[in-house]
């Protein structure tokens, strides 16, 4: 496999890992916690409880664009404030997330690996839209 197949196949790895972690996140706060129980939690660390809806879309709809492969260094930069959230709420808790209530190594981690996907966009292998020409090999927009 040459370098620009790989970079194509790396590209593609990284957005479907981003965008099926994002859309789980997203159902768990909406299947396992509810909303209310998520605006409930935002609440208790200092977040607006009606910041947790925005959150919850954002990475449902984030996830799911990042998975399609639409938008993605749009879709990535505006995860970035969930993640730095996340990170905020973690922080207190020391560096492994397997610490009393998760530290923060995880939302660390997935800061950066949205900032790289922002960094290469969406790669070759996306969903088509119509009337948007195919990426080239190696084009990352």
């Amino acid at each position: 496999m040459n370098s620009t197949k790989q970079l194509d196949m790396a590209t593609l790895i990284l957005r479907l890992g981003l965008g099926g972690m994002f859309v789980a996140h997203g159902l768990l706060k909406v299947m396992v916690f509810t909303l209310p129980g998520t605006a409930g939690f935002f609440e208790s660390v200092g977040f607006p409880g009606w910041l947790a809806y925005i959150v919850t879309v954002a990475e449902i709809g984030g996830g799911a664009l990042l998975i399609a492969g639409l938008f993605t260094r749009q879709v990535a930069i505006a995860l970035m404030p969930v993640l730095l959230g996340a990170l905020w709420v973690h922080a207190g808790n020391g560096w492994l997330f397997s610490a009393e209530n998760g530290g923060w190594e995880y939302p660390a981690f997935l800061l950066v690996a949205t900032v790289v996907q922002a960094l290469l966009g969406g790669g070759r292998y996306v969903l088509p839209v119509p009337g948007r020409a195919a990426a080239p090999a190696g084009s990352h927009s």
